[in-house]
């Protein structure tokens, strides 16, 4: 066997070094275990009551805890499918054609059967040189993963994964359940936090672990309710933290809001129709993560009639107003499911849970 190089060394040094956040908060996590159960209920507790409602009601949390961050590490990001990738043939006129209109003639053609309206900031397809792929819209290259990544949100260090289509919801229960976590010992804590400032408690082992936790839950929960809250408010806008950073860009413009059909079908779109798995770390989300509906051909009584940005469409001369009515459902092959999203749809969610795949309102092609 031939020796590994220095890149290869440097590769895996790397994939070691990008574990260290995920142990620290398995560690974090193991001696919250120990000094919240141990120490502050068995030992410190002198209620048995007491001590059965807050081991229980603590188990709990840990478990969905556990349970939300697990599935979120360990959950692979979802690649866009076979379709976007360019054939053989099609790779070798885009290495003969050089960068520009010829070059994006090539893309055109190859991209006119596929349910792409993103744009880049030029007007041109997005294309992934590294993937040889054009990107489904609301897909970015992680260069941490170096893969293209559905739906991409971000690459989080503390779970050691991109966070995208497959496992948003998952990250969501995460926040949630830490923060409700944190918030539980913190409350739970604070009156044996105040016995061992004013010499309420023995003089044990205990008393060191109730303050330390304390500050750890307290401290950890200011930082989780301003993360948890901002994902809130992308998931009721439909945004991920790249487009709330920069907008889409569709044909006509960009428009921060093109994907946003409205708080009820913005959370039903991660979280599902099926609400009594909302709170569960099971994938419940709509949609194959390569297509997305958008108010800007939807029209969607919880969403203004005109979009946002459409005045700009007179600045680039193939753009076109959109039809004041609802256009034609999409056809496209990505998609398995012939139902309409509407708001009082009652047969979504009759299969699998979560895994219907609605037809998607499409921007009509010219």
């Amino acid at each position: 066997m031939a020796p590994s190089g220095p890149g290869s060394v440097r590769r895996r040094c790397r994939r070691v070094l990008y574990w260290i956040p995920v142990v620290f908060i398995s560690l974090l996590l193991g001696w919250s275990y120990y000094a919240y159960a141990i120490q502050l209920c068995i030992v410190s507790m002198e209620n048995i009551g007491e001590q059965v409602v807050c081991l229980i009601a603590y188990h709990l949390l840990f478990a969905m805890f556990v349970w939300s961050y697990w599935k979120t590490i360990f959950t692979l990001p979802m690649n866009p499918s076979k379709e976007f990738h360019l054939s053989y043939s099609e790779k070798e006129l885009l290495e003969r054609e050089p960068r520009g209109e010829a070059h994006q003639e090539v893309l055109r053609r190859a991209a006119k059967d596929l349910p792409i309206y993103t744009r880049t900031m030029s007007g041109a397809i997005r294309y992934c040189d590294r993937c040889q792929l054009i990107k489904p819209d609301r897909c970015h290259h992680c260069s941490v993963c170096d893969k293209c990544i559905l739906k991409m949100d971000h690459h989080c260090p503390w779970v050691n994964n991109c966070v995208g289509f497959s496992n948003y919801k998952f990250f969501l229960l995460f926040l949630a359940y830490s923060l409700l976590y944190c918030l539980f010992i913190a409350a739970t804590d604070l009156q044996y936090f105040i016995k061992f400032w004013t010499n309420g408690l023995p003089d044990t082992q205990a008393k060191f672990h109730i303050m330390f936790l304390f500050f750890a839950a307290a401290m950890f929960s200011v930082s989780l309710s301003s993360l948890f809250g901002y994902h809130c408010w992308l998931v009721s806008k439909n945004k991920s933290t790249l487009e709330a950073f920069r907008s889409p860009v569709f044909r006509h413009g960009t428009d921060k809001n093109g994907f946003s059909l409205g708080f009820g079908k913005n959370m039903r779109q991660v979280f599902g129709d099926e609400k009594r798995y909302w709170l569960l770390p099971i994938f419940s989300s709509l949609g194959d993560g390569c297509s997305f509906p958008t108010c800007l051909v939807n029209q969607d009584p919880e969403q203004p009639s005109t979009p946002a940005g459409l005045n700009s469409s007179s600045k680039n001369p193939e753009n076109h107003q959109f039809p004041a009515k609802p256009l034609r459902e999409s056809q496209s092959h990505l998609l398995t499911d012939s139902q309409s999203w509407t708001e009082n749809s009652t047969s979504l969610g009759k299969g699998k849970a979560g895994m219907s795949n609605p037809a998607l309102t499409m921007e009509n092609e010219t």
